[in-house]
């Protein structure tokens, strides 16, 4: 995707990550709770123009929506309970749920609380 933070401490980070798995010709996914988090956040700090572009990007891309079903969420609730010590958010939960269901082992973020989860390994540069 064209769109940059620059000033983000991750940036470079994470455009060799894409890079890699670009080259790779890896198979990417997101969930639709991811792309609405994702929305919001470049609405609020970037404004309208930029947080369309982000969607437009996406749906010419090769990522994949995944749609979070009820039983997502009832195995998100049953994470968020099981583990009451960490500060996962909800979108966190449902993501490792969907994960888990489809058997994807690998995530792309520097979310910190994909590691403290441990079920998946987090990619790094």
């Amino acid at each position: 995707m064209a769109l940059a933070d620059l000033g983000d401490g991750n940036h470079q980070a994470a455009t060799n990550i894409q890079h890699q798995l670009v080259a790779t010709r890896s198979r990417l996914f997101t969930t639709n709770y991811l792309i609405d988090e994702t929305y919001t956040l470049i609405l609020a700090r970037a404004g309208y123009q930029y947080a369309i572009r982000f969607l437009d990007e996406l749906r010419k891309g090769a990522v994949s929506v995944l749609r979070i079903t009820n039983s997502d969420e009832r195995q998100a609730e049953q994470i968020l309970r099981q583990y009451a010590d960490k500060r996962f958010s909800y979108t966190d939960a449902t993501s490792f749920a969907v994960m888990e269901r489809v058997g994807i082992e690998a995530a792309f973020t520097f979310d910190r609380n994909f590691t403290e989860y441990g079920r998946v390994l987090v990619l790094t540069p």
